[in-house]
């Protein structure tokens, strides 16, 4: 089930990205380096949890903590604070 919820947010996020990057811009330069700087220290942290013992269920709940804050992001739903 965990791996299930994985897959639809990792799909709620790309679409998310996909807009962003058809708007072109500087945000979407920003976005796209953004994605692929996330996806190499994800797959280096990934690699080094392996070799130190963690379990699939561990890594796939470090992946969703990263996918969650991307959604949460892309989305615009963040709570601001105010300035005083």
């Amino acid at each position: 089930m965990e791996l299930d919820d994985a897959g639809l947010e990792s799909n709620r996020v790309i679409g998310l990205r996909i807009a962003k990057l058809m708007r072109g811009g500087k945000a979407a330069q920003r976005e796209a380096h953004r994605m692929v700087s996330e996806k190499m220290l994800a797959a280096a942290k990934a690699g080094t949890s392996l070799m130190t013992g963690a379990s699939g269920d561990k890594i796939v709940e470090q992946y969703r903590r990263k996918v969650a804050a991307n959604a949460k992001r892309l989305s615009g739903k963040r709570t601001r604070r105010k300035r005083k």
